[in-house]
């Protein structure tokens, strides 16, 4: 079912058409509604235009998909399902997230995977396709986040102070990231090919949504990073 013209709804009207129209889902005119699809589980959705704050905020199981791009806190507190972004993304995406998957085509602002966590088998996942502003991965203290830096020329793959706070979790940066400061919390490795093993599920993912070569991104350096294990926060917020 397609929703068209839907520049003069509401959230509130918007995602209560969400939830009568069915299960399979395609809106046109999308304008900066905020908070489309909250909470949600039963649904696959399209979005044609440019949605608002709070895209998929506290999703859980609904997979969104969006042909162009998105604000702020995409996935805030999400639980579970997947967002899939053709375009660029604002500040915060993936606030909290507990669960899921991002995928972005192009480039996230600042703080990106902020207070990201898991919980046994809920490990959230982001896949950032450029480069990601400062802050990435503040305060992570569980999940995985890639950014990959296509098309970045000679931007690096991230600004400043990333990790900062970082006690749980992993980063893979599609870099050697030289010229990049990190906090002393935190253990910067070169990728083994054991890591990345780790991470191809989710890079072949993307190449699919978006239309890469794997096998020109995968043969790239990547760094991991990881807290460091005389990081106190650990201690404090990450389970056993």
């Amino acid at each position: 079912m397609t929703i068209k013209d839907i520049q003069n709804f509401g959230y509130k009207q918007l995602n209560e058409e969400l939830r009568l129209s069915g299960s399979e889902i395609k809106i046109t005119g999308c304008c900066g509604q905020r908070f489309i699809a909250a909470g949600m589980s039963d649904l696959t959705l399209q979005i044609e235009g440019i949605p608002g704050n709070a895209l998929g905020a506290y999703l859980n199981g609904a997979e969104i998909e969006v042909f162009g791009n998105a604000q702020d806190a995409v996935g805030d507190t999400m639980n579970e399902g997947k967002i899939i972004i053709h375009g660029n993304i604002g500040d915060a995406a993936g606030y909290a997230m507990r669960g899921g998957k991002i995928f972005v085509k192009g480039n996230a602002g600042y703080r990106a995977g902020i207070h990201m966590k898991e919980y046994k088998e809920k490990k959230p996942v982001m896949v950032i396709g450029g480069t990601c502003g400062s802050f990435l991965g503040e305060y992570q203290a569980g999940g995985i986040i890639i950014a990959l830096g296509l098309d970045a020329d000679d931007r690096d793959i991230v600004s400043n102070f990333p990790c900062t706070g970082m006690h749980g979790g992993k980063m893979f940066l599609r870099s050697d990231c030289e010229g990049i400061t990190f906090p002393e919390t935190v253990t910067l490795t070169r990728a083994t090919a054991e890591d990345l093993a780790e991470i191809d599920e989710y890079i072949t993912e993307f190449c699919e949504k978006f239309g890469y070569d794997k096998k020109i991104i995968m043969d790239s350096p990547f760094t991991k990073i990881v807290p460091d294990s005389k990081n106190l926060y650990k201690q404090m917020y990450v389970a056993n």
